[in-house]
């Protein structure tokens, strides 16, 4: 089982201007300690300052060399699919392909009332979205025309789809993408263990746990995503290593630790722990 890190892109504590430094120093950092991925989140609307996350993969893009590069996960309905199609392509060959698209229909209505998209449609508009992107990076007729597909990256990167606990959409996971996404954040036990059944039994062989939440002084702030994840490592040191095992006795091919504070250190120890 590997073990890769998301990080949030909200603004820290630098001088203003100063945000792409830290984040840049951060990612250096993640690939020397030996870590195979960095993964970034989407989200806007929710009353904080983020960064595009297409935008910020290709500034992670241009510090890496090595590690992969991920979504965990993209909303894809929030965008015009032949434009998002064009972006990640652009960052999956800047990237020297290292990228994975984790998609998913958006989970949040602040986010669709921002655009002024219909949230009860999400989930239709994510499948006819990614049906016209992958027409799009084979270089299909669309709408009419075509976006030539950049020399070795014809046919788009490896598609993820993050499914919490819906059983179609695990299956759909299994049988039309390079892999299924849970969260940490809002599965239970109980619901990865009944969402790894379904996926294997459907013939997937790439899942991924998101977003689990590392703090191994358990001293989670009131109201904090430490507090609210469901699946973490929000614990002591002598827990954290059953509940790693246990992850990985689950099924899952690869974990997405994430520390709020950024802090590396810990996430090493975890991962020293498996």
């Amino acid at each position: 089982m590997r073990l890769s890190i998301v990080t949030f892109m909200h603004p820290g504590a630098e001088p203003r201007g100063h945000s792409l430094d830290r984040i840049a120093n951060y990612a250096r950092r993640i690939e020397a300690a030996g870590f195979p991925g960095i993964w970034v989140t989407d989200s806007l609307g929710r009353g904080r300052a983020t960064l595009e996350p297409m935008v910020a993969l290709s500034a992670l893009a241009a510090v890496t060399k090595r590690v992969e590069l991920g979504t965990a996960v993209l909303q894809v309905s929030l965008r015009h699919p032949i434009d998002l199609a064009h972006r990640v392509q652009s960052v999956q060959a800047l990237s020297g392909n290292r990228l994975r698209l984790g998609v998913g229909s958006g989970s949040t209505q602040a986010d669709f009332d921002l655009f002024g998209a219909d949230y009860s449609q999400r989930f239709r508009t994510l499948m006819a979205s990614l049906d016209i992107m992958r027409r799009t990076w084979r270089g299909d007729t669309v709408n009419g025309g075509a976006l030539t597909p950049w020399p070795g990256s014809e046919g788009g990167p490896p598609i993820l789809l993050g499914a919490w606990r819906n059983p179609r959409w695990i299956t759909y996971a299994a049988r039309h993408c390079q892999g299924w996404i849970a969260s940490g954040l809002y599965s239970s036990w109980e619901d990865l263990e009944n969402g790894m059944r379904i996926y294997r039994e459907a013939g997937g062989a790439n899942a991924v746990l998101a977003n689990v939440v590392v703090d191994l002084n358990n001293r989670p702030e009131p109201g904090s995503l430490a507090e609210r994840a469901r699946v973490s490592l929000v614990c002591l040191p002598d827990d954290a290593r059953p509940r790693l095992k246990r992850i990985e006795q689950i099924g899952f091919d690869e974990v997405l630790l994430i520390s709020p504070a950024s802090a590396l250190d810990e996430l090493e120890r975890a991962r020293d722990y498996l």
